[in-house]
Formats: structure tokens, sequence, C-alpha cells
């Protein structure tokens, strides 16, 4: 029986290298987004885009009844969508709070909560969460607090999901080389400074043990992993991809 994984934010940046790579291991995808960017043309009759918004409980509704229907149950749930960018809190508004929060923390919420009232025993959720969950940075707080606030969502529903039989995970990577990214650290108030390129070579070179940033890939290859039986004993834990940034 061919497996099925919901991935929210599945159409651009991690999220595509995540289709990507369930796609290749056969899962049938659905990818949920505000906007088509061609991702079927991934993987054709493997992969199909609902135009989507993580802030509807609906339409989370909707998107795991795309991936039952097609397959007769839901394997994982990968939220992935999110929304970065640097404020420092003089410049914070209610309109960016709520945008932040609504999209990071409540659009992750919903999503955990359709896959769990759909998935059988053995389903797995998993959390695009960010190395910004386990320490707070200047001009980031929040950003910082709405990761900070998906790993107590990923610990508090291992718990409570665990005797169903569904295991709910999170991973954290680090900067990671997407259009989303760059866009952010163009930003007044980024640690860029007006060059990303220059700021994440010098992260690199000061932080990453290996001497490299983590890709796409790498989350996906962690997500697959996390998604398969392989992992069949973690569940709610927040698991660094950083190449070493943050040993722990």
């Amino acid at each position: 029986m061919q497996k099925s994984v919901v991935i929210t934010g599945g159409n651009r940046g991690i999220g595509q290298s995540l289709t990507k790579s369930f796609a290749d291991a056969g899962y049938y995808v659905v990818v949920g987004a505000r906007s088509d960017t061609d991702v079927e043309a991934i993987a054709p009759g493997k992969v199909r885009f609902i135009k989507s918004d993580v802030r509807s409980e609906r339409d989370h509704q909707l998107l795991v009844e795309a991936a039952v229907d097609k397959t007769g149950q839901l394997d994982a749930y990968i939220n992935n969508a999110g929304f970065s960018e640097w404020r420092p809190i003089e410049e914070i508004d209610e309109a960016f709070f709520d945008t932040m929060m609504d999209t990071n923390l409540k659009g992750a919420f919903w999503g955990c909560k359709a896959a769990a009232a759909a998935m059988k025993p053995g389903g797995a959720i998993i959390n695009i969460s960010s190395l910004a969950a386990k320490r707070g940075t200047a001009n980031n707080s929040m950003y910082c607090a709405s990761k900070f606030g998906m790993t107590g969502l990923t610990q508090s529903l291992a718990k409570e999901l665990g005797p169903k039989g569904i295991r709910i995970n999170a991973v954290c990577p680090v900067l990671i080389r997407t259009e989303g990214l760059m866009e952010a650290l163009e930003t007044k108030w980024s640690p860029a400074k007006g060059d990303p390129e220059a700021f994440l070579e010098g992260f690199r070179a000061a932080n990453c043990a290996i001497g490299r940033l983590p890709t796409g890939e790498d989350v996906g290859a962690m997500c697959l992993h996390l998604a398969s039986d392989a992992a069949s004993a973690i569940t709610g834990q927040s698991i660094n991809v950083d190449c070493g940034v943050l040993p722990q």
C-alpha cells in the first residue's frame, strides 16, 4: 500500500526539498500552500497541490482528506509552513505579532489536530522548527517565541498521542539557504546588515563544526527517518539539523 504524507508549505524552500524527498521515497504527497509554484511537476502523479492557508483549521482537514482519499490512510503530516522576519521589540505591532504566531504556531497546532484525528497507530507528525526554538537572538523575539511554543506543542502531544500509537517530533535546522531566508536576511533589522552572503559565510566559518551549513535535502533525510519504522522509539524530541552549530 502506498504511503501518504501532507506537507504544508511544500511548494518552496525547505518544503520543496521535503516534497521531493518523500516523493522520491514513494510517498503520495499532498502539498498545502497559498500559491501554486508547479510543485506537482516534481513528481507527476505522486504530488498533489491544494491551495490552503495554515491558519485555517478546515484547510488542514481538507489536506488530510485528500491524502486519505488517495491512499486509504495518512502516514505522516509535516507542519513546515512558516514565516520569519527579524524585528526589534519596539517595532512589533499587533499585526506582526498575529501574523507570526498564527502562521508558525497556530498553523502547526491545527495541523497536529487534523493529523491526530485521522492517523492510525504508526502515524508520525513532524514539526519543522528551528534552532531559534532553543536559544534567543536579538531582534528575533517573536520568531523565537513561536518556535519555543512549537517545542512545547511537540513535547505535550508526544505524551498525549503516544498511547494512540502516534509519534510527534520537531526538526530544528539552522540557517538554510532558501529564497525565504534570503528575503528575511535582506530586511532592515536582520543580522546580515545588508550583506546576506557575507553573513552566511561568516556564520558558517565561525559556527559549523563540519564546515558547511545544512541543506533542504539534509532536512528531508531526517524527516524521512522520523516518519519511518526505524524511528519507532523516537517521539517528543526536537532534533537539530545544524552541522554542529549547537551541540547538545
